[in-house]
């Protein structure tokens, strides 16, 4: 059996092999950390609304200044496809009621054009009125 003397080229080979696995593996990984951005932005931004929503009663606001506050946090994200929804939980005159601020912001993950996952962050804070 003859034998091979000349390897050359075999590591550019496994190389090129390997390399679209890997540049999708690390698209993947981006596409994750940007999803994670987005849920902590939304997150962060439920927080600041609902502190401002348990002011309202005080400070003679409305649930649109909640609202407000949520959109000012979060404006690293577009504001078109953030969905927001401040509620109090019976109403809004009565001190130790609850405050719920939700917000929704739609996520695709997204690899060469297919898109492997979709759906919506959704973040919710409860606080009670002062």
């Amino acid at each position: 059996m003859p034998t091979l003397k000349n390897e050359r080229g075999q590591a550019l080979v496994e190389f090129a092999l390997a390399l679209p696995l890997l540049a999708v593996l690390l698209l993947g990984v981006v596409q994750l950390g940007n999803v994670f951005n987005n849920y902590e932005t939304i997150t962060d931004a439920a927080r600041a609304g609902s502190r401002q929503a348990i002011l309202l009663r005080l400070s003679g606001g409305s649930p649109s200044t909640a609202e407000a506050a949520v959109r000012a946090a979060a404006s690293g994200l577009d504001p078109d496809k953030l969905g927001v929804s401040v509620q109090a939980t019976p109403d809004w005159a009565t001190s130790g009621n609850d405050v719920h601020v939700t917000v929704t912001y739609p996520y695709s993950i997204d690899l060469l054009g297919w898109v492997v996952q979709s759906g919506n962050l959704t973040s919710t804070m409860t606080e009670r009125l002062e």
